[in-house]
């Protein structure tokens, strides 16, 4: 996992990879056509944090957009909630990764599920649990 925060572009990208290992030697495409049989695998993807007001982004480049209110931050119920649902997804992929690896389907795919619900069901309750405190947008 990394953090690229852009500045100029107001965006705080939590890049997140998985690695297997392709023990059976199977060509893979990336989504840019790229043909591997590297012995690992490894698979990025990043969930995007924003300013509505200042950021610019194709939303489909990412597994998730989340917005942020400005200077003020991101909710902490929306951090933690984040946090647990990325862990949920990451933990499902990566196994879906390694059936991925094992299967005989020429056109099978391989991609990370994200849900917009979930994630709101899970800031939702963390909400009723506390007042919402504010991580500041950081300054630089």
């Amino acid at each position: 996992m990394a953090l690229d925060w852009d500045t100029k572009n107001h965006t705080i990208e939590i890049v997140v990879r998985l690695f297997a290992e392709n023990k059976a030697q199977f060509e893979i495409d990336d989504a840019e056509g790229i043909v591997s049989q590297e012995p690992i695998i490894e698979f990025e993807d990043g969930v995007l944090l924003f300013n509505p007001q200042k950021s610019v982004f194709d939303e489909q480049n990412y597994l998730a957009v989340i917005p942020y209110e400005g200077k003020k931050g991101l909710a902490k119920s929306v951090a933690d909630s984040l946090v647990e649902y990325l862990n949920e997804v990451l933990a499902q992929g990566q196994s879906d990764l390694l059936d991925f690896l094992d299967e005989d389907d020429d056109e099978a795919v391989f991609e990370l599920h994200w849900d917009n619900q979930k994630l709101a069901e899970l800031v939702e309750a963390k909400q009723q649990n506390d007042t919402d405190t504010y991580l500041p947008y950081p300054s630089y």
